[in-house]
C-alpha cells in the first residue's frame, strides 16, 4: 500500500473526530470522538515510521496509545461524577458542576 493511502484513512478519521467532538453533547460520545483523533495521529505516525525505515513512529505510537489510556480513564471518571450529580451526561450542564 501506498503512503497515500494511509493519509487519506488518517485524515477522514481525523475528520470524523473532530466533528464528533465539536458537534456531540454526550459526554462518552466525545471521549469516542478524542480516540478517534488520536488513532488517526498513530495511523501518521506510524505510516511515516515505515516509510522512512525508522522504529521513532512505533514508540512514539505506543506513548500516545498510553495517553490516550489515561485520557479515558480520567474522562470516564468525570463522566460518572457528572452523571452522578445531574443524572445526565449532556456536556452543556457541565457549567453547572462549579462549586
Amino acid at each position: 500500500m501506498l503512503l497515500n493511502q494511509f493519509l487519506l484513512l488518517s485524515a477522514v478519521l481525523f475528520s470524523i473526530g473532530v466533528y464528533g467532538v465539536l458537534a456531540r453533547r454526550n459526554g462518552v460520545l466525545v471521549l469516542m470522538s478524542i480516540e478517534l483523533i488520536l488513532n488517526a495521529v498513530n495511523i501518521n505516525l506510524v505510516a511515516f515510521g515505515a516509510f522512512r525505515a525508522t522504529v521513532g513512529g512505533e514508540v512514539f505510537a505506543l506513548f500516545i496509545i498510553a495517553v490516550a489510556a489515561a485520557e479515558v480513564g480520567v474522562g470516564l471518571a468525570m463522566v460518572l461524577l457528572m452523571y452522578r450529580n445531574r443524572r445526565s451526561i449532556d456536556l452543556t450542564a457541565i457549567d453547572q458542576l462549579r462549586g
